[in-house]
């Protein structure tokens, strides 16, 4: 048994299973038929309509708006429940201030 246990080795484990991986592939490969060229298989299509193809401009404004609320929702969060209790309990009290300023700045910011 000490011989056959170099195949539990993970690059021998590895490259056992990618064989078997490209095996199955192939095999699919020449159990599918073959593709037939067909005039409009790469046009757009939708709900027996065909629409003119157009290039969509992808924009993270509103991510990045969504990412901003939160990192300063966290932070407060954070920083509030680790303030030691006492006479400091007031600055806190000012950040949280001025974290509901900040997060109104921007809410309401066009």
């Amino acid at each position: 048994m000490k011989g056959l246990e170099f195949l539990l080795s993970p690059p021998v484990a590895f490259l056992v299973f990618l064989g078997f991986a490209f095996l199955l592939y192939a095999l699919g490969k020449r159990m599918a038929p073959k593709p037939r060229n067909v005039g409009g298989k790469l046009e757009t299509y939708a709900c027996g309509e065909h629409l003119p193809g157009f290039k969509i401009q992808f924009g993270y404004r509103l991510f990045f708006f969504i990412a901003l609320f939160f990192t300063m929702m966290h932070v407060a969060a954070l920083v509030i429940a680790t303030v030691p209790s006492g006479k400091i309990v007031f600055f806190a009290v000012i950040y949280l201030a001025m974290i509901f300023l900040s997060i109104m700045a921007l809410v309401t910011r066009s």
